[in-house]
């Protein structure tokens, strides 16, 4: 690699809009500020939701209620 044409890589923190903060590192000058983070996102708290919009779980359940069903059926030895 060339001498002098790379940015420095320092060590930053990231700052959480819920007040989590954690090290990492960055070309980035300063702290580095994000509206969401692993602490508070609701797909790794468990907390998230699913959302049945106009049914559609409903109708993919009745729609393969019959091949589901032979699957759960058969015994495994």
């Amino acid at each position: 690699m060339k001498a002098g044409i790379h940015p420095a890589y320092n060590e930053v923190n990231v700052i959480c809009a819920c007040g989590h903060t954690f090290k990492t590192s960055s070309t980035h000058k300063g702290d580095i500020r994000v509206e969401i983070c692993s602490s508070c996102h609701p797909f790794f708290t468990g907390r998230q939701k699913l959302m049945d919009t106009a049914g559609r779980i409903e109708r993919f359940e009745k729609k393969y209620k019959a091949s589901r069903g032979d699957k759960k059926a058969q015994p495994t030895a």
